[in-house]
């Protein structure tokens, strides 16, 4: 029997102004939409059929999707940022044992039970929030053994959640201390070694490097998006987020899905990607817990019709945020993006980035991943902080 949902505003994301559908309905069937379109144009079959299920005028929006998240990790970093507040600078609290190894370090030891509980609770704190699409990156295991085992958590996350994970390999994230001064070797390594090993065990949808002066030179996340390309996995890149390493021209390059950060994104970068429809995605939390005040060129991207999207970078070191609809309030009030473009962000524009084609805009035959939201309009969910309107969601045609 299909499902019609009634009495909503349908914001498809098919255009920059939402593509608002007033007075409007959905219809669902196995899993699908069917049919949407004005509550005057319901066919009958349809009306006399259906299970009803009345919105009460709330809108009707696709799931959200979360596209850059580091969920799965272990431990806490919340002394460290503890010993921030007290003074304590980033190099006192890596020359102690803190920063991200020490997340390589509480992941390497925790076991994949015990990994895949806590990403659990993120998840579901995503979930809560209207989210059905999530993509997830490794990078905290930095090593054959713990970069499998953060991916094999994220693929059991989605095999047991009402949750499409998109899975990414991030092996080359940060340098592992046994490889302390042998930056090239582990790059070797990434590439000959644990990029095969999760391609042939399927786990990785997708390849990301962390380029930067601090990180992997653009010759060394070059090569490891040849492997990625040797094994028919696309790219995406933590590009331009401290310094600018021309990284988003070089994802680009390989007709990347995504550069993400880009707070020292250049001209020649934007303009590579428009070419490319590489998509920008805009991680405002990093930006704020960091206190950076470098932005993101916007108006650029905005000019040269990049895609923006936004997600949450969910991470314990520099974003230890699980709220999709905060991070478009401060997409809003940080960078100035609108409330149109908060919403295509974290819809359409997200879909585009994890290369998705079937969701992130209502449309027949998109998969009936849906949110219902008590909104008395769009921009509402940009502008309240703390309440959560979200009235109910369907994953692949099911409520949840």
């Amino acid at each position: 029997m299909p499902t019609l949902i009634h009495n909503v505003t349908l914001a498809t994301m098919t255009k920059a102004d939402l593509g608002l559908i007033p007075n409007a309905a959905l219809a669902i069937e196995n899993g699908v939409i069917s049919w949407l379109g004005s509550a005057e144009n319901i066919p009958l079959e349809l009306a006399q059929n259906a299970q009803k299920v009345n919105g009460n005028g709330g809108l009707l929006t696709p799931g959200l999707i979360d596209c850059h998240t580091h969920l799965v990790w272990g431990g806490s970093r919340a002394h460290e940022f503890k010993q921030r507040l007290h003074g304590a600078s980033y190099a006192d609290i890596a020359a102690a044992g803190g920063g991200i190894l020490s997340t390589v370090t509480a992941t390497r030891a925790a076991s994949e039970h015990e990994l895949f509980e806590q990403a659990k609770s993120r998840a579901d704190a995503l979930m809560a929030q209207g989210v059905t699409h999530i993509e997830i990156k490794s990078g905290y295991g930095l090593s054959v053994e713990h970069e499998l085992k953060q991916l094999r958590v994220a693929r059991r996350l989605g095999a047991e959640l009402p949750l499409c994970v998109h899975t990414t390999l991030l092996a080359a994230h940060a340098l592992p201390p046994e490889y302390k001064g042998r930056t090239d070797a582990y790059i070797d390594l990434v590439c000959n070694e644990i990029l095969p090993a999760a391609a042939a065990e399927k786990l990785a949808d997708a390849v990301d490097v962390f380029c930067e002066n601090v990180g992997f030179s653009r010759a060394q996340t070059e090569k490891v998006f040849q492997a990625a390309k040797a094994h028919g996995l696309p790219v995406k890149l933590h590009a331009e987020q401290l310094s600018n390493q021309n990284g988003a021209a070089l994802v680009a390059q390989y007709q990347g899905l995504s550069a993400d950060h880009l707070e020292y994104l250049s001209e020649q970068g934007v303009a590579a990607m428009a070419q490319a429809g590489t998509v920008a995605v805009l991680l405002p939390g990093a930006f704020y817990f960091l206190r950076e005040t470098q932005l993101p060129p916007v108006a650029q991207l905005r000019a040269a019709k990049v895609p923006m999207a936004i997600a949450t970078d969910a991470n314990p070191g520099t974003s230890p945020f699980t709220h999709l609809p905060l991070m478009m309030h401060m997409a809003c009030t940080l960078f100035r993006l609108t409330p149109e473009e908060a919403w295509l962000g974290v819809t359409a524009h997200a879909a585009k980035a994890l290369g998705v084609a079937n969701s992130g805009t209502l449309a027949v035959g998109n998969r009936a991943d849906l949110a219902l939201w008590k909104l008395n309009a769009a921009e509402d969910i940009c502008y309240e902080i703390g309440a959560n309107p979200l009235r109910q969601r369907w994953f692949a045609g099911v409520a949840t």
